[in-house]
């Protein structure tokens, strides 16, 4: 007696096969996809390497080709290394940072929540250091507008002296006694600056007393020879010399003269011994301060004639 086994409710051929399948398909399937995620991570990382390559080789062309843009920029002046590198450094910098947000956006990174925390510690780090920022804006603003370079004899803050060295913080500078004066770039942007080299010319102008009795035309004549004879004074805008002020003991004639900036003080000084050589020479005086004494009986009753007359020593 043979006895026929019954499948299962639900069973068929077609089902066993199907899981079989199933089965084997699984880990086939899995392999599938990490080979697919493993793709596509290798072609983002090499497309950010290829975009980092190109981001340092930009930025490398940026900072060269800015330095020469300002370095013709500078037509009527020696390029100014400084400002030169600066740009530089600015263009570089700006597509570096360019450069690695794409490259990590590339990867999938969201840069947006990097931006935020690095917005976020720039904001905390602008507080605790807001002096030395302003320092660095004023540095900015200097090296954009120029009021001074390198070299130049200039007046800050009070301080008068050689400019030596300016950074994004402080201007170095060197006073007549060879002292180095620092002095912070805010303090120097928000100050009057005096700038003594900037232009080709610079004004001598030097104040002499003479007696009331002296003749004031010999005088201003010699004022102007004495100019002309020193070969540090220019022909043009010419010597100038005129009576400026009647004082209480003599009268005051002054000397305008023009030099290069190079040449101003070894000027002035040598034109003030030299003026006073002429004025002795041409029998000029130079008028001493004096008073006149006179009692209190006297001043009430002496007329006006014999006060002058004492006070002239007649």
């Amino acid at each position: 007696m043979i006895i026929a086994a019954t499948p299962p409710a639900g069973f068929s051929l077609q089902n066993l096969i199907h899981q079989a399948q199933v089965s084997i398909s699984a880990p086939a399937l899995m392999w599938s996809k990490l080979i697919d995620t493993g793709g596509n991570l290798a072609v983002s990382l090499i497309v950010a390497a290829l975009i980092l390559v190109v981001t340092f080789w930009a930025a490398s062309w940026a900072a060269r080709l800015t330095s020469r843009a300002f370095g013709r920029l500078s037509i009527h002046h020696r390029p100014d290394a400084m400002l030169q590198a600066f740009a530089a450094s600015l263009a570089r910098y700006l597509i570096l940072v360019v450069g690695l947000i794409t490259a990590l956006g590339q990867l999938g990174i969201r840069t947006t929540s990097i931006l935020a925390v690095l917005g976020a510690a720039s904001l905390a780090v602008g507080l605790a250091l807001q002096g030395a920022l302003s320092n660095v804006a004023a540095g900015v603003l200097i090296l954009l507008f120029r009021p001074f370079r390198v070299g130049d004899r200039v007046c800050i803050a009070g301080k008068e002296g050689t400019v030596r060295a300016l950074d994004m913080l402080t201007t170095d500078i060197n006073d007549p006694d060879n002292v180095r004066v620092i002095v912070p770039n805010g303090k120097v942007f928000g100050d009057v600056i005096v700038n003594y080299s900037r232009h080709e010319n610079r004004r001598v102008e030097l104040h002499f007393g003479i007696d009331f009795k002296d003749n004031v035309d010999v005088a201003l004549r010699t004022l102007i020879e004495t100019a002309e004879a020193d070969p540090r004074v220019m022909k043009l805008p010419k010597p100038w010399a005129k009576l400026t002020k009647i004082g209480d003991n003599g009268v005051t004639v002054t000397l305008r003269a023009w030099t290069s900036p190079a040449d101003y003080w070894d000027a002035r000084f040598d034109l003030t011994k030299a003026v006073k050589e002429a004025f002795e020479a041409a029998g000029l005086h130079f008028p001493y301060p004096y008073q006149v004494g006179l009692t209190r009986q006297e001043a009430m009753d002496a007329p006006a004639e014999a006060v002058e007359k004492r006070a002239s020593g007649t």
